[in-house]
């Protein structure tokens, strides 16, 4: 029989055996940027176009070739988010959070959608971690930002991740250097690609990002921004460096940076790999002060970056990154007879309200059946439980690993069940040569 249909190009799906991993680095995610003062926000997975039309440049490659928009049944244009800012800075002005304490620090996990052509790292549904800082206009709040995605990095041990940072400037200093680069490519209209020669006019500094290999020969020779960036630019830009000195953040300045969305002013940068390929770029962002004001509200400086999860996992795998082990099942209760399955259902529910992971039979597989499934899920006790068992009151624990076993009695069973797992802890640490001091910091201080 064949399948109904298999996955939308440029889609995956996350299995059962690899979703613990994602779950450990959003875990990370969310845990460090907490850290840092920051609370989480969602955002709805479609906004009307104009918002990315608006906040993320009608220029952008995600603007002109990438995004998935269609008209719903009312005749709205609606776009699927491409990216999470725009949804971000939105929420923040339709819910008046610039009223609240400044700076409002947020972050998300999210899924976003591009039509790209897809390869590894990069797919047409992908998810993100992003944070927003809104309303910190200082060099410190770049600098905090930089530190929170390495730290990220560092917690999740990531080795070999160079940081890029570069300031674009204001829309004042961007002015004469907007000049500067029209004037250059101008030279040469007839070698760039028809995209490229449409933003001459309009935004000449999204050539600099084209990813034509023409095009981006010729912006080797560009004029370069750093050398039209005015005083308070300049200045800033100094503080950034200075910041990320004082924390002993290594970066080198790209000068060729830009970033792909037209909302970027002053600091850019990212955070690149080597060993993922072309699509080495784990982590980007900078500071947008523009574009609240550009969404109709008050003007506001803001800063922050998205981290792509599928990137990130790809390198980790890459460098063969430790991951903590998926929960197992602590318990399984094989049962026979009826009797004995009512008595291990509420048995379950018992022990899952104190927060273990217990399974019990839901098929009606043979006592050996349900043993081989026990052992095949990795389960790290069993007990069997029938008429007999219910009868005598007693019922006889065994721990899948040291084979050893525990006759218990039924009725306190759930009461004495994790001191079983504690003391079979301590003498498989006893035996590695550990103390009770080591056992209790694994264990969280178990009494």
């Amino acid at each position: 029989m064949a399948y109904i249909t298999g996955s939308v190009k440029g889609t995956q799906d996350t299995l059962p055996a690899e979703s613990f991993k994602i779950q450990y680095i959003e875990s990370a995610m969310r845990e460090t940027a907490e850290n840092f003062g920051y609370r989480e926000m969602r955002t709805p997975v479609f906004e009307h176009t104009e918002l990315f039309q608006r906040g993320v440049g009608e220029t952008t490659d995600v603007v002109q070739k990438e995004m998935y928009t269609f008209e719903d049944k009312g005749g709205r244009s609606v776009t699927l988010r491409p990216e999470g800012t725009a949804g971000a800075v939105r929420a923040f002005l339709e819910h008046g959070l610039f009223n609240e304490a400044l700076p409002e620090k947020i972050y998300y996990l999210t899924s976003c959608y591009r039509y790209e052509k897809p390869q590894a790292g990069r797919l047409r549904e992908f998810h993100q971690f992003g944070i927003e800082c809104f309303g910190a206009g200082t060099p410190a709040a770049d600098a905090e930002v930089i530190s929170l995605a390495h730290e990220i990095f560092n917690y999740l041990g990531i080795k070999n991740l160079s940081l890029e940072i570069n300031s674009i400037g204001c829309p004042e200093c961007r002015k004469e250097y907007h000049r500067a680069l029209k004037e250059y490519f101008e030279g040469y209209k007839e070698e760039l690609c028809q995209t490229c020669n449409s933003r001459l006019e309009r935004n000449p500094m999204r050539i600099l990002d084209c990813k034509s290999p023409v095009c981006s020969k010729i912006a080797e020779g560009a004029p370069v921004i750093l050398d039209y960036l005015c005083e308070d630019c300049r200045a800033h830009f100094e503080g950034v460096k200075k910041l990320l000195d004082a924390m002993e953040i290594e970066y080198s300045v790209n000068s060729r940076i830009v970033r792909g969305l037209d909302y970027y002013t002053r600091t850019v940068f990212e955070f690149v790999s080597s060993e993922i390929g072309a699509q080495g770029t784990v982590c980007g962002g900078g500071r947008y002060d523009g574009l609240i004001e550009e969404m109709g509200g008050s003007p506001l400086p803001a800063c922050g970056f998205a981290l792509g999860l599928e990137r990130l996992l790809l390198l980790m795998e890459k460098q063969q990154s430790e991951f903590p082990e998926p929960k197992k099942c602590d318990l399984y209760i094989a049962s026979m007879g009826e009797n004995a399955l009512c008595r291990a259902a509420a048995l379950a529910k018992e022990l899952r309200s104190e927060g273990l992971c217990v399974q019990f039979d839901t098929v009606g597989r043979s006592l050996k059946a349900q043993m081989k499934y026990a052992d095949k899920i990795g389960a790290l006790y069993t007990v069997a439980l029938g008429d007999d068992e219910i009868e005598s009151g007693n019922i006889t624990l065994k721990n899948m690993n040291s084979k050893s076993r525990h006759e218990m009695s039924l009725s306190d069973f759930a009461d004495n069940f994790q001191s079983i797992i504690i003391k079979d802890a301590m003498s498989d640490f006893e035996s590695l040569g550990l103390d009770d001091i080591d056992l209790q910091s694994i264990l969280g201080g178990a009494e």
